[in-house]
């Protein structure tokens, strides 16, 4: 806006010697700069400026050399910077990142990264063979980057990830066993490991949770399994024993009365007698990890022997909490046995207080005793029954988000 004298009050317009106008103008911070482009008309430029005006006015004006880092950049210390991530899940975004993100915008300017660029990306990534799960765990990620850069670091007015559905994914259903599957399963390992089997199973357990349980978590008497804390497998550590997945993981899960014999034999076979020693290790004595786990035990063997060729260690803890949810009990109550902190994963199921989780033991139990009493078998049959039983991501990102 030009003042009586014909001076603009904010800013100045010149005409350059190419005929085209260049805007200068003073910053909130006292520093003059010019406009990021020159304009063909001088009311282009006029319309330019009283934006800018506009926005500092709303406190709404960006320092504009701040948007010029790197996505790379800026992503790298995003993930180098977030509280409390597990080393696996930095290893997971680390990869996220430069496998699906850096290749196509890791060199555009973060202030430069606009919606089209972002679906012309995502676009790219399924074109190129990768996953529509894939491509999901790489846009959350995007997405949770650059609304720190919204939020947080105010680098940028609006976060460019707005693409609808963009950020989800259609995991393919998991298997599930029936109970006398899980038992089948079970005679068919070596006796060292029918207990991990019976805890993965029926305490809803992950890989890293029932791993890294020490003789002091497991009461066989009373029939709970404590998890304080959970192995993880990362590139050029191995197995790093660290907290749990979340702060809901840490917890203490009752599990059925039925299975407690074998609980109770195994802790007074293969278990020293130490409070911190571990409780499934391998004969030598080792830390157990899924690698040599599933060697031992001849996994894909096994499970294709029992009428589950594709099934996965996780899917165990799969089943587990699927006859969890058909007790009926709430959603809450669900969560706190599963370990999460948020509803999504336990809703996949339909559906904290120490008695409900003891109840969903008890409802489990009376679920396995009637199967047994049905179907009794010797121990090792290989027969299994007629499936008349029905899985961060956890997934996932996971990546993420």
């Amino acid at each position: 806006m030009a003042n009586k004298n014909g001076h603009r009050r904010f800013g100045n317009i010149r005409k350059l010697p190419s005929r085209r106008y260049q805007v200068r103008y003073l910053g909130p911070d006292g520093v003059m700069r010019s406009a990021p482009l020159t304009f063909a008309r001088k009311e282009e430029a006029q319309r330019w400026l009283t934006l800018t005006e506009a926005r500092m006015a709303r406190d709404e004006w960006i320092a504009p050399e701040r948007a010029k880092i790197l996505l790379k950049d800026y992503a790298e210390r995003w993930i180098s910077q977030r509280p409390n991530l597990r080393p696996r899940t930095v290893d997971l975004y680390t990869w996220i990142l430069g496998k699906h993100v850096t290749p196509y915008l890791g060199g555009v300017p973060v202030g430069l990264i606009d919606t089209p660029m972002v679906r012309d990306w995502r676009s790219d990534l399924l074109a190129a063979g990768v996953s529509q799960g894939g491509t999901a765990k790489a846009y959350r990620l995007l997405r949770a980057v650059l609304m720190t850069a919204v939020k947080e670091d105010e680098i940028i007015r609006r976060n460019p990830c707005q693409i609808p559905g963009a950020d989800q994914e259609r995991a393919a259903e998991r298997p599930t066993l029936t109970v006398n599957q899980v038992f089948d399963l079970t005679a068919k390992v070596p006796e060292r490991y029918r207990a991990l089997i019976l805890l993965a199973t029926f305490g809803c357990l992950r890989w890293g949770e029932v791993a890294a349980l020490q003789r002091r978590d497991v009461d066989a008497v009373v029939g709970t399994v404590r998890v304080r804390e959970a192995f993880t497998e990362q590139p050029g550590k191995g197995m790093v024993l660290g907290p749990t997945k979340s702060r809901a993981g840490k917890r203490v899960v009752a599990i059925p009365a039925v299975i407690l014999p074998q609980i109770g034999a195994h802790m007074d076979t293969y278990v020293i007698d130490e409070p911190d020693a571990f409780v499934f290790t391998t004969p030598s004595g080792t830390t157990i990890w899924r690698g040599n786990f599933n060697k031992l035990v001849d996994w894909r063997k096994t499970v294709a022997s029992i009428g589950a060729a594709e099934l996965h260690f996780h899917d165990l803890r799969h089943t587990g909490n699927t006859l969890a949810a058909r007790t009926g009990t709430s959603l809450r109550h669900l969560m706190t046995r599963m370990g999460h902190d948020n509803p999504r994963a336990a809703l996949i199921y339909q559906h904290a207080s120490a008695e409900a989780d003891l109840a969903i033991a008890a409802a489990i139990n009376e679920m396995v005793e009637a199967a047994t009493s049905a179907n009794p078998k010797p121990a090792g049959s290989t027969k299994t029954s007629p499936d008349d039983d029905d899985e961060d991501g956890a997934g996932a990102l996971a990546r993420v988000g």
